[in-house]
């Protein structure tokens, strides 16, 4: 009876090798979903902060001769988008800025090159963020 059980392993030789090669590429498609998908949303949470910090600067480009003539508080569109865009240089992050008399709106895009999905055929997940800023006197609350 021994016999026949080695008998029977022998007769199958080679058809587990393609298995094992099936399986392992499935398992390095999941570890690499696992890995790059987590870089990846690291990359947007960098961009998305990038896109607020830029928000922000370009934020403040008041306008101090309509301020000081009637206490409204305006932007300066060119200057924020300037600002905006100086900051984006400053740290080496692309996006686009819109900058209106009260908002300045920033959205960076960058690529996360990938660690694993390289291997099959992806080598780099695009992430977006965004942010968007406009002038205030104060905090007086906090905003939700």
């Amino acid at each position: 009876m021994d016999v026949r059980r080695v008998a029977w392993w022998r007769a199958d030789e080679g058809q587990v090798s393609a298995f094992v090669v099936v399986l392992v590429l499935g398992l390095v498609a999941l570890a690499g979903l696992g890995l790059d998908g987590g870089l990846a949303l690291a990359a947007k949470v960098r961009a998305t902060g990038q896109a607020e910090s830029a928000a922000r600067a370009g934020a403040q480009a008041i306008d101090l001769a309509a301020y000081r003539a009637t206490g409204t508080l305006r932007l300066v569109p060119a200057q924020a988008d300037g600002l905006a865009r100086r900051y984006l240089a400053g740290i080496g992050a692309t996006g686009e800025v819109t900058a209106t008399a009260d908002t300045v709106a920033v959205t960076v895009t960058t690529h996360q090159r990938t660690q694993l999905l390289s291997l099959i055929g992806i080598p780099s997940i695009g992430a977006h963020g965004s942010g968007a800023a406009h002038p205030q006197r104060g905090v007086t609350e906090l905003e939700p």
